[in-house]
């Protein structure tokens, strides 16, 4: 159980898969945002099909994220609610705590909530002029990177071994869900006609996104390491080995300038091998859900 009044884990927190399905949620919704508000500013009219997209997914998985966080809880449904507005009689009132990062977080996730409900729904209607269409989007991204990162700074800032070990997990977690937002509007557009267009340059974006992660992941076992705790994540390899493949797939695909082909479904030429977006995109979520469940199992 998480508890939320506290702004440091004075033992082992004890999280379940709720929390693990949470933190790829909200890399995924951030990510999503952030891919989606690039494919705009990319100034080719075509990649909007494959933009709208990645706003729809944003939205679907910043309404999750709060389900799952009071899953978690095993307590009221309305416990969620209850770190945003303070409910003690007499004393009604916003319940935002700035020095807590749950409740920064909390926060975080209604106003990104929020950003993601307008840009979704802009991208249904077009309800707003382009120039402030632009400017929300900027703003909406830049909460958007927070809401991706802050599981990995909530973690770093902690006193567990591991976790407190490396100040890599924020931008570890940014790096990630930025790859497996990719990987999910790639394979959500790759059978649409008219967002195909933009699919090489999605796989290109993870490969770059796949790089910055190994290098991250790479910085986490040396700072691990030189405090002594390397040993529990050892322990843990299987998952590391599945994060390394998917890492693997994104690296491929964007060395080998996946292209499209003409009608495919979705398949693609890397390197001279058929391989399909499928499979890439499979395999990259999966590694950045292998990410999340090694560190946050490996401290407790």
């Amino acid at each position: 159980m998480i508890y939320l009044d506290a702004e440091h884990f004075v033992r082992a927190p004890e999280w379940t898969w709720y929390i693990l399905f949470y933190f790829f949620f909200a890399g995924i919704a951030g990510g999503s945002y952030v891919i989606s508000t690039l494919l705009r500013f990319s100034g080719d009219a075509r990649d909007e099909a494959a933009a709208r997209i990645g706003f729809y997914v944003s939205l679907v998985a910043v309404i999750v994220c709060p389900i799952l966080l009071t899953a978690d809880l095993g307590e009221s449904w309305t416990r969620f609610w209850h770190m945003l507005v303070n409910v003690t009689p007499g004393d009604n009132s916003l319940n935002f705590k700035y020095w807590s990062p749950m409740s920064v977080g909390a926060w975080a996730l209604l106003v990104f909530g929020f950003f993601a409900f307008v840009s979704a729904l802009d991208a249904r209607v077009r309800f707003i002029p382009m120039f402030l269409n632009r400017l929300f989007n900027i703003l909406g991204s830049l909460v958007g990177l927070f809401v991706a990162s802050y599981t990995g700074v909530l973690l770093s800032v902690s006193n567990q071994p591991v976790w407190s070990d490396t100040w890599s997990l924020g931008g570890l977690f940014l790096a990630s869900g930025l790859g497996g937002a990719t990987a999910v509007i790639a394979l959500l557009i790759r059978n649409r006609p008219e967002a195909s267009f933009s699919l090489g340059r999605l796989h290109q974006a993870d490969g770059y996104f796949g790089v910055l992660e190994l290098i991250l992941i790479v910085v986490f076992f040396i700072t691990v390491g030189n405090q002594g705790t390397l040993g529990r994540v050892v322990s843990f390899l299987p998952l590391w080995a599945l994060a390394i493949a998917g890492l693997a797939a994104s690296l491929v695909a964007a060395r080998g300038q996946m292209r499209v082909r003409g009608g495919g479904g979705g398949s693609a030429t890397v390197a001279g091998v058929h391989i399909d977006t499928v499979v890439v995109s499979i395999l990259v979520l999966i590694g950045v859900l292998a990410l999340r469940g090694a560190v946050i199992f490996s401290a407790q």
